[in-house]
């Protein structure tokens, strides 16, 4: 099972399109997660075309996100148990707090987003993913989205590319 994973679109704010690589993951996943920071309902509503698609609120949405989103997300998939938050608040880092959301529950991953600086990891048995952003890299090198794979076992990469990507 192939699942993509995205943070923080800031879309049509950051970004007017998705990028063709990120597309032709879409394409191809099982399941899409945003964590959070689409921005705008249109970025819902493009991503849920490529299929099944699972997200959290963030910081910056628009009031019709807030209607629609969580802002933490438990699911299962392929008998793995994801968390996903945005990560957004006060104090602390923006992973500590995304851990500290999931604190009471074993989970086998947590993503979360909201400082757009991709993170990969895994650490007491559990994988830790910040994807960065596809659209809005801020001060990183470069734009990226996380690849993880739910078969086995659990894995994952992030997906590193330029603006021509």
């Amino acid at each position: 099972m192939l699942i993509t994973a995205i943070s923080d679109t800031h879309m049509p704010k950051r970004g007017r399109v998705l990028p063709k690589l990120l597309t032709e993951y879409l394409e191809i996943s099982d399941v899409i997660i945003h964590a959070g920071d689409w921005q705008d309902l249109s970025v819902y509503r493009e991503l849920s075309s490529f299929g099944q698609l699972e997200g959290v609120l963030g910081n910056t949405d628009s009031g019709e996100l807030k209607e629609m989103l969580k802002d933490k997300l438990i699911l299962n998939i392929n008998g793995f148990k994801i968390g996903v938050v945005h990560g957004h608040g006060k104090g602390k880092t923006t992973e500590k707090r995304a851990l500290e959301a999931f604190a009471a529950d074993k989970l086998d991953c947590v993503i979360y987003g909201h400082s757009h600086i991709p993170a990969l990891k895994k650490e007491n048995g559990t994988l830790i993913i910040n994807p960065g952003s596809p659209t809005d890299k801020r001060r990183q090198p470069r734009f990226s989205f996380a690849v993880i794979r739910a078969e086995e076992e659990l894995s994952a990469e992030i997906v590193y590319f330029d603006k021509e990507s």
